[in-house]
């Protein structure tokens, strides 16, 4: 077992490095109240834009705000927003796209031409700015605006794959048993789909973060003073060359974790393909 594990990680070093990065992020989420040095949302002016020293790690903002317990605490209101968004639009991906690929017709129909191809028309980022501007920002607001668009690719996804699998033997056997369509369903076709659907859960959860980050950074995320790394790269624009210590934290936060998850997506998949597990003798 032990020797299996190296030869994963070391086959996929990549995705080793991600989830050591989503572990690192997940601590920091739920360990924030913790991990802090100062408040998040103390104002101090006396100390604005310090730079790095012993007593703030990464510096001040131009509030005089500690920016390392700022990241921390941006990292609960990322990881809250990204899991929410991707269960949220998994949850509705699932309904709206099992339902289409198991009765197709005129169901299938009604859902992929009215509901799925008019939100894929629609640009996900604007249906979002337009969602978040009309209701006003918060968290639930936010949440609920990347969740709009944020659905029709596990539709999608789940539909393709019911189509597949509806008319494989086992699922007429179960049919000719009398069993009904929602046991048909949880019991023998989601198992069969469930593997893609986590891959592109890993690669929705980097999605959700950027999204988060852009509508944080236009001033349409959780109002302030809640850290968030977008509203903080969008503070830190006018001290970008005279305190880039205000600037560079938040970037390479968004980016590691925007990474982090891709690396973890890109490894699931090559781990949940047959063909790349047999060719790395896994």
């Amino acid at each position: 077992m032990v020797s299996s594990l190296s030869r994963r990680i070391v086959s996929q070093p990549l995705a080793a490095i991600g989830l050591l990065l989503a572990v690192l992020f997940a601590v920091m989420a739920l360990g924030a109240p913790w991990l802090a040095p100062a408040n998040p949302a103390a104002i101090d002016l006396t100390h604005r834009l310090a730079a790095p020293s012993a007593a703030h790690w990464l510096g001040t903002d131009q509030l005089g705000r500690d920016i390392l317990s700022r990241i921390i605490y941006g990292a609960r209101l990322s990881l809250t927003v990204a899991v929410s968004v991707v269960a949220l639009s998994l949850g509705t991906g699932i309904v709206l796209g099992g339902i289409a690929g198991f009765y197709g017709g005129a169901i299938d129909t009604a859902l992929n031409i009215f509901a799925m191809n008019a939100f894929m028309a629609l640009p996900g980022i604007l249906l979002a700015i337009a969602f978040v501007a009309f209701l006003g920002p918060g968290l639930l607001n936010l949440i609920l605006a990347l969740s709009i668009g944020g659905w029709v690719g596990y539709a999608r996804l789940v539909r393709g794959q019911v189509l597949a699998v509806r008319e494989r033997e086992f699922v007429e056997a179960a049919r000719a048993l009398g069993a009904s369509d929602l046991r048909i369903f949880l019991r023998h076709i989601l198992p069969n789909i469930v593997q893609p659907l986590i891959v592109q859960a890993a690669i929705g959860m980097a999605g959700a973060v950027l999204a988060e980050a852009t509508l944080s950074f236009l001033g349409l995320g959780v109002p302030p003073p809640t850290a968030s790394w977008g509203a903080m790269l969008n503070d830190a624009r006018a001290h970008l060359f005279d305190a880039p210590h205000v600037v560079v934290p938040p970037a390479i936060a968004v980016m590691l974790c925007v990474l982090c998850f891709n690396f973890i997506g890109d490894g699931l998949r090559d781990y949940l393909d047959p063909r790349t597990r047999l060719s790395v003798g896994l």
